[in-house]
């Protein structure tokens, strides 16, 4: 995979195919963003961070369906977003919504503290509602648009799920972003690896496009679409990120959204 550099400079509206194609708006990925930054954020940052985010949540929907299509049904229900994220991990995304939401209590397990005593799920949660819970339900009309768009239909708990992962992976997003711009690059990257018992882990290698991404150039008060790669690497892994990182570099190298 080649990744290719965003511009980050000012640029004019994105044609009307790229903003059809977003469920998820700029404007929101803005809004989400000032949940957890000051730093202001590029138009080529938006539209990186929306086009990652829908490439998420379409891998998602996607196993989702196929899950659901094996028992003849088109209609999405909580099961099948479990059985989405138990057959590929690389969806396995917005952690912090599995403690909000119902669908995935049963999949927790048990927590104790140092005195061995179980850990309540509310003390797990913490006292402060993380901001990509509180804002799940802007992601609403986007996550609609995105089930419309892949041919299904999804229960109600289903779309609070999937609203749910949205707003807690672009808030994580955003995070480690903002953190890329402070740090002047990426200090870790997301990986998975497999390990032999009784063997150290091997070092999973990185190609050549994703270190180029650990080392920032531009100004400390802007959030570019270089720094939303950059962060996608720290988030996802894999094939998933490959493709994330691919299509939002080619949406924002669009000569004419530029």
């Amino acid at each position: 995979m080649t990744t290719h550099p965003l511009r980050t400079g000012r640029s004019g509206p994105p044609p009307a195919s790229v903003v059809t194609d977003l469920p998820f708006k700029p404007q929101l990925v803005r809004a989400v963003f000032r949940d957890v930054t000051s730093l202001h954020v590029s138009r080529p940052a938006a539209w990186a961070a929306a086009s990652v985010t829908r490439t998420v949540l379409t891998e998602i929907i996607d196993g989702a369906r196929s899950a659901a299509a094996e028992e003849a049904r088109k209609r999405l229900t909580p099961k099948d977003l479990i059985s989405a994220i138990d057959r590929n991990v690389e969806v396995e995304v917005g952690s912090a919504w599995y403690l909000h939401s119902p669908t995935f209590h049963g999949l927790m397990g048990e927590l104790r503290n140092a005195d061995g005593a179980l850990v309540s799920l509310r003390e797990r949660r913490g006292t402060r509602t993380p901001s990509g819970v509180a804002g799940a339900h802007r992601f609403e009309a986007g996550v609609r648009r995105l089930l419309g768009s892949r041919g299904v239909r999804a229960v109600p708990a289903m779309v609070r799920d999937l609203d749910g992962i949205a707003s807690v992976f672009l808030t994580d997003l955003a995070r480690d972003a903002a953190r890329v711009v402070r740090e002047g690059g990426v200090k870790r990257f997301g990986t998975v690896g497999l390990v032999v018992p009784g063997e150290p882990a091997p070092a999973p290698p990185l190609e050549d496009s994703l270190l180029a991404l650990s080392t920032r150039r531009g100004d400390g008060r802007t959030v570019d679409g270089n720094d939303i790669l950059a962060a996608v690497t720290m988030q996802l892994f894999g094939d998933l990120r490959q493709r994330a990182i691919t299509e939002a570099a080619e949406m924002t190298r669009n000569p004419s959204a530029n």
